[in-house]
C-alpha cells in the first residue's frame, strides 16, 4: 500500500503576479534564464505551450546531481492563476507515484503569494518525503521573482 503525501509552501512575492503566472504556463522555456542553477532547460514535446494537454520536458540539477521532468500540463485557470503538472516520466516517477504539481498564485490582502502544492505517493516508509524538492522549488521561485524585480 503506498503511502500518499501533500507538501505545500507559499512564498511573497515582489514582482507582478500575472507576470508571473505567464511565465510558467506560456514561458517555461525562459526559466532556465531566470534561474540556470535550478533550471538548465525546458522543452516543449507536444502540444503548444500554455495549453492543457502540452508536454514538456524540465531539465534541473537537485543537489548537486541532473535530473529530467517529463510532465503532462493537466490545467489551468486563467481567472484563478492556477496550473497543474503531472510528471509521467523522469527521476521522480522511478520512485514517488502519481507525482503532480500545482502553482496557485492568490492575493492575501495587499500581498500576492506563490502557493506550490505537490501530491505524490511513496511506496513505502523507507522512502523519503520530497522535503529536498520543495526546498528546491522554493528557490527556483524566488529566483524567477528576483529575475523579474531586477528588470523593473
Amino acid at each position: 500500500m503506498s503511502l500518499k503525501s501533500v507538501l505545500c509552501a507559499k512564498i511573497e512575492m515582489k514582482a507582478n503576479k500575472d507576470v508571473f503566472h505567464d511565465v510558467f504556463t506560456n514561458k517555461p522555456h525562459h526559466i532556465s534564464t531566470m534561474c540556470p542553477l535550478h533550471v538548465q532547460g525546458c522543452e516543449l514535446l507536444e502540444g503548444v505551450f500554455g495549453t492543457v494537454g502540452s508536454k514538456i520536458c524540465w531539465r534541473y540539477t537537485l543537489e548537486g546531481k541532473e535530473k529530467i521532468s517529463r510532465q503532462v500540463i493537466e490545467c489551468i485557470d486563467e481567472e484563478k492563476k492556477v496550473i497543474t503538472f503531472k510528471e509521467f516520466e523522469g527521476d521522480l516517477v522511478n520512485t514517488y507515484d502519481n507525482w503532480q504539481a500545482t502553482l496557485h498564485i492568490e492575493t492575501k490582502g495587499e500581498i500576492d503569494l506563490v502557493s506550490w502544492t505537490m501530491e505524490y505517493e511513496r511506496p513505502n516508509e523507507n522512502v523519503p518525503e520530497l522535503i529536498n524538492l520543495l526546498d528546491f522549488i522554493i528557490g527556483m521561485t524566488k529566483a524567477v521573482d528576483d529575475h523579474h524585480v531586477k528588470m523593473n
